[in-house]
């Protein structure tokens, strides 16, 4: 258990309520760490830290944020190291998409709050958790992207291209912050069953679609995601930075 052990590791997961954060971060506290649950939603918060809690006692605390305010954010890592003290793995998870169909269609406003909410954001909270992992020699932090960011798309345009620069921010931080033994890599899921990626698989000719060329012929769970964010933030990953671990069930290579 050593390679993947976190115990007493503070850990921040945003969007971790539902879906793939909510799978990580039951995962992360599961493998010892301390966790911070995080989305916009106080009662959503609430509800997973006492899951948590209730397998793991002490290992979960809810801090609501809204990962397009900086305030937020600012209060979300204050909040954290002010409880359990300096951050030692930070997992950027929250995104949004408000717009699927066509890159011709999408309203500005949309097209800002895509690139805002998913790249900004993560940039901002990486600048504000980098200074205390510089200071200790030691960090890791992982974004969730998408396999998005690797295709071209009809539907979602302005979201793989926000999943794009998702890439290149983790490849950037990495080279930077290497020398101060911080690790910054990318996970990018396929299709997996969650409510924010409900346009895809919800339809069952879409989903058949989704699927056709994948070669384990269906799509993915959270938890299937789980287990990337856990190697990443421990002993097992810690020669891996700058990279892009795609987990998709085969699409990208059928």
């Amino acid at each position: 258990m050593e390679l993947f052990d976190l115990k007493d590791k503070v850990v921040i997961v945003t969007g971790s309520t539902r879906g793939i954060g909510e799978a990580i971060a039951k995962r992360m506290a599961e493998h010892g760490a301390k966790v911070v649950i995080s989305s916009r939603k106080a009662d959503a918060c609430e509800k997973t830290a006492g899951e948590i809690n209730a397998q793991f006692p002490g290992h979960a605390m809810a801090v609501p944020c809204n990962i397009s305010s900086k305030e937020d954010l600012q209060r979300l890592v204050q909040t954290t190291n002010d409880a359990w003290g300096p951050i030692d793995s930070l997992v950027c998870n929250a995104a949004v998409n408000p717009f699927y169909g066509s890159a011709k269609d999408i309203p500005d406003e949309a097209f800002d709050k895509i690139m805002s909410s998913n790249v900004k954001s993560n940039h901002w909270l990486c600048q504000l958790v980098l200074p205390q992992m510089i200071e200790r020699n030691e960090g890791s932090i992982t974004i969730v992207s998408s396999i998005g960011g690797l295709r071209g798309s009809s539907v979602l345009g302005a979201y793989c291209i926000s999943k794009a620069a998702d890439f290149q921010l983790a490849r950037n931080l990495a080279v930077e912050f290497g020398p101060n033994n911080i690790r910054v890599n990318a996970i990018a899921p396929g299709l997996i069953k969650t409510d924010f990626a409900k346009a895809l698989w919800d339809n069952p000719e879409t989903l058949k679609r989704s699927t056709a060329t994948a070669p384990l012929k269906r799509i993915g769970l959270p938890d299937e995601i789980a287990g990337a964010a856990v190697f990443l933030a421990s002993k097992a990953g810690a020669f891996m930075t700058g990279q892009n671990l795609v987990i998709d069930g085969g699409v990208t290579i059928a």
